[in-house]
């Protein structure tokens, strides 16, 4: 699987929860996930009967804070354009309404050899965008293409460990492993599929691919406007049949505020919303009659993370006594307005690899100051700011613009910071910047983002050593021996005793180090128009379905794109 880094608010990110790709995600309350464990507001349903039948028709208008990249998904780290590329591609398998693993691209497969070989058996109904047929060519040179080391990607690691793929006909392939890996089959829906017509013999990187994408998916691209708004079409020749909705609209808001007032106004279908705006701006019955919203305990969570390449935060000591500064219920109950859960860890509390047991950093600045101290930092000059060899604690915080809730957490953190003698200093950019030129180099002192949650606990791709590279996920520079041991032999044990016991000790070890302060995991808040139906809740979500969602005739509203 592939994480995603999100620049603000994420509308689907279980529609295939298969792309629920490893990049940042920049989680806020609105991720669009659900859990097992948490139930759906009790709203009444006014999206249509279970045994409607779905009829063609309308646009689903979507909106996002953040414009796409790159619409090649291997090439792409932010939930933008995995959101939109999610729509056009397919991977082999995917993950269903309950999470269990399904029939993609894929009709069926084997699994032989102790888990060590896996052999696809291709649907021979598929066809590209551009009426090219698909077929088994397609995944080799999609498999090819990810392991190639001029391929500049972030998710090369699991396809790296195949030690053999072998074509057997046209619609069958198999991929053969040294020793199990357990994520091995869902990281075959993961790994979205590319067409080899357009691509062979190309640099991928610099492919018409990657603004004018051509896969197998429910939609087809039509229309990017950079800043402003990406199209989708319906594929009419799509394997699953195809999709009711006449076409799906992003459009690109930047400001939070605006995207509520064009919500509000009608304009758009389908948005997160902030707490305020869950809570006190959207109680009125026309608004009620208008949308139906949604909350879930999101598959996300916020951190605080430090670079640990740069001094003061290569001192264990230092991350720790910011973590005790830090008081996490006033963050929930300030920013969140309470619709969140603190965060200990990289999984969702109450699920199956969450350690409870872990390590936890109580808000308490005595303690805060005495481990400052121990580090070497105290306040000689009684001005109320920590100095050490007297240069006084000075750091600086990044996060990305259109955040408001990301905003609010690093003034809070600031405050708290303040208190004990620390000056933290707030820097907020422009998405696109802040991830080229910040995140992906390296280039800060610390860092506001946020982490999806995935179903298989595998998470090798952000805290192995080998990943803290430029452009790598570990952007933090995390390395520790013990951790990279665990994380191997987490992701090739099929012993669900024992791989819980690895990714409880990974906690454990990582609670201890602080090379993140885990803050909160958030709910998901979204505001769906109730003129859409066929929408059906389910462990995975609401958008897993997406391409099965219709408007009734009577209530169409658009017959062309707006």
């Amino acid at each position: 699987m592939f994480f995603i880094l999100c620049s603000a608010i994420v509308h689907r990110i279980m529609k295939k929860s298969t792309y629920v790709i490893l990049a940042l995600v920049f989680f806020v309350t609105s991720i669009v996930a659900c859990s097992r464990e948490n139930n759906k507001e009790q709203i009444p349903s006014k999206n249509g009967a279970s045994g409607e039948k779905p009829v063609a028709g309308d646009v689903l208008v979507q909106s996002s804070i953040g414009d796409a990249s790159n619409l090649v998904p291997m090439l792409a780290t932010d939930a933008s354009s995995h959101d939109v590329a999610g729509f056009i591609y397919n991977g082999l398998v995917k993950y269903d309404k309950d999470y269990n693993i399904v029939p993609d691209l894929a009709e069926s497969w084997d699994i032989e050899n102790d888990g060590k070989l896996l052999r696809f058996h291709l649907r021979k109904d598929v066809f590209w965008h551009d009426g090219e047929k698909f077929d088994a060519n397609d995944v080799m040179f999609t498999y090819k293409l990810i392991i190639d080391p001029k391929t500049p990607t972030a998710y090369a690691d699991k396809y790296k460990l195949v030690k053999q793929a072998r074509l057997i006909d046209d619609y069958t392939i198999e991929f053969a492993y040294d020793k199990p890996l357990v994520p091995a089959l869902i990281s075959w829906g993961a790994l979205q599929i590319l067409p080899e017509h357009l691509l062979k013999g190309k640099d991928v990187s610099r492919s018409e691919l990657t603004r004018k994408p051509v896969g197998t998916g429910p939609f087809k691209f039509k229309t990017w406007e950079t800043g402003n708004r990406i199209v989708l079409q319906s594929f009419d020749r799509y394997f699953d049949g195809p999709p009711p909705l006449m076409s799906v609209l992003y459009r690109i808001i930047p400001d939070q505020n605006t995207e509520f007032m064009e919500l509000k106004a009608g304009n758009i279908d389908f948005m997160g919303l902030t707490p305020l705006q869950y809570l006190r701006q959207t109680s009125a019955p026309d608004f009620n009659k208008m949308y139906n919203k949604y909350k879930y305990l999101a598959d996300g969570y916020t951190f605080l993370g430090f670079n640990l390449t740069r001094p003061p935060f290569d001192d264990i000591r230092l991350r720790q006594a910011i973590a005790h500064a830090i008081d996490k219920k006033e963050i929930i109950k300030g920013v969140l307005m309470g619709l969140g859960e603190e965060a200990v860890g990289p999984y969702k509390p109450g699920t199956k690899w969450f350690n409870a047991g872990v390590k936890r950093y109580a808000y308490d600045p005595a303690k805060a100051r005495a481990l400052l101290k121990e580090a070497g930092y105290e306040d000689r000059n009684k001005d109320g700011f920590v100095e050490k060899d007297g240069r006084p604690l000075v750091f600086t915080i990044i996060t990305n613009q259109g955040n408001p809730l990301r905003e609010k957490t690093a003034q809070i953190l600031q405050e708290r910071l303040k208190a004990v003698g620390v000056q933290a200093k707030i820097r907020i950019m422009e998405w696109t910047v802040f991830l080229k030129e910040h995140v992906d180099k390296a280039n800060f002192d610390a860092v506001i983002l946020g982490w999806n949650i995935l179903q298989d606990p595998d998470i090798f791709n952000v805290w192995h050593s080998s990943n803290a590279v430029p452009g790598g996920l570990n952007f933090v520079g995390y390395k520790s021996a013990e951790i990279d041991r665990l994380l191997v032999e987490g992701r090739q044990t099929f012993d669900e005793e024992e791989r819980q016991k690895a990714y409880f000790r990974i906690q454990q070890v990582l609670a201890e180090d602080q090379p993140y302060v885990f803050l909160y995991v958030p709910y998901s808040l979204p505001a769906v128009s109730s003129r859409i139906h066929g929408i059906k809740e389910a462990p995975a979500g609401i958008t897993y379905n997406l391409d099965k969602w219709f408007v009734p005739k009577d209530q169409q509203k658009y017959h062309v794109v707006p």
